[in-house]
């Protein structure tokens, strides 16, 4: 099972950017998936997750400003990001669970993430 996520970068505060979470040795068809992130400094933050159905749930830091969603065929997972500000600074990862507490206990299958830093 691997997940390489892909997409951050640096942009200032209101600006925009895509994730992806690529997987392989399993199928997205299969399991819910989440967004975690750490700060700097910080212990790890769920963000958001999709499970098999569809169904999508938000930390109510990025509700409104960040949607989640996942393309099976393409065994890719996706964290549209809008209106970031300086608080979303943090490196992403994806994590094969749907619940917050059960996808930062499984940090050590994370992938490396990807780095978002938004400037003020």
């Amino acid at each position: 099972v691997q997940l390489v996520e892909s997409g951050g970068g640096m942009v200032q505060s209101g600006g925009s950017l895509r994730l992806s979470c690529a997987g392989s040795g399993f199928s997205f068809r299969d399991y819910d998936m989440s967004w975690v992130r750490q700060a700097p400094g910080k212990g790890p933050e769920w963000v958001s997750s999709i499970n098999t159905f569809g169904s999508t749930h938000y930390a109510d830091s990025v509700k409104g400003r960040f949607t989640i969603s996942s393309d099976n065929a393409k065994n890719t997972l996706y964290l549209q990001m809008n209106n970031l500000k300086p608080d979303d600074t943090a490196r992403y990862h994806c994590a094969r669970a749907g619940d917050p507490t059960l996808a930062i206990t499984l940090r050590g299958s994370w992938g490396q993430g990807t780095q978002v830093t938004v400037s003020s």
